[in-house]
């Protein structure tokens, strides 16, 4: 899913890191110090879900888990993706300086997305119902980051319009499978601590109360 350096054009590297930076600015702030643990484990999910890559032209297939990051971080998705993004590019080579801020915006966006889409779904105090959203977040991330990337491409280029719809094809199987992991995930969460996801359930009042 990284775009590395020198697939895009100037434009849309401009525009994407500008647009990075903003959401990045808006994340900081939104960053509570309760939430900088969790930052800091969903980054890291991220660093190491993604450090395998099957090369698919000039992006590539790999796992994400950004979905379960909007869920719980909502805007502050931003800058713990970006941090994990940047050590990748840095100590890897995967993706590019240049495009750190495209290659954030692609990935972070449909967190945030999710997030307002899905949150209300996994707060159920039903867990089974929780999961489903859980499953459903998952995988609209990894859609709507395929998307975002292959119009990040389309946008570069008319040579690039083959790439873009190989992207969104090549990423349906990942779409099942993060869609799987991230419904455990929530599952496991609305069990111990559903209070992750920014509202306090009856079940977690309860425990608190005792």
């Amino acid at each position: 899913m990284h775009i590395v350096d020198g697939a895009l054009s100037g434009e849309v590297v401009i525009v994407g890191s500008a647009l990075a930076a903003a959401g990045t600015a808006y994340g900081l702030k939104s960053l509570d110090m309760d939430k900088i643990p969790q930052a800091g484990v969903l980054s890291a999910v991220f660093f190491v879900a993604s450090l395998v890559h099957v090369p698919i032209g000039f992006s590539s297939v790999h796992l994400i888990m950004n979905g379960l990051a909007g869920l719980v971080l909502g805007w502050a998705a931003f800058p713990t993706l970006l941090v994990a993004l940047l050590l990748q590019a840095v100590f890897f080579g995967f993706g590019g300086l240049t495009v750190l801020g495209i290659n954030a915006l692609n990935i972070a966006l449909p967190a945030v997305i999710i997030g307002i889409l899905c949150r209300r779904g996994v707060r159920s105090q039903n867990a089974k119902i929780a999961a489903i959203w859980g499953g459903v977040a998952g995988s609209l991330a990894i859609a709507f980051t395929t998307l975002f990337v292959a119009l990040s491409l389309a946008l570069s280029g008319e040579e690039f319009i083959a790439a873009a719809k190989l992207v969104f094809v090549a990423h349906i199987p990942v779409m099942v499978i993060e869609g799987l992991l991230c419904a455990s995930a929530v599952y496991l969460m609305n069990k111990v601590k559903p209070e992750l996801f920014g509202a306090l359930t009856v079940t977690a009042v309860q425990k608190v109360d005792a």
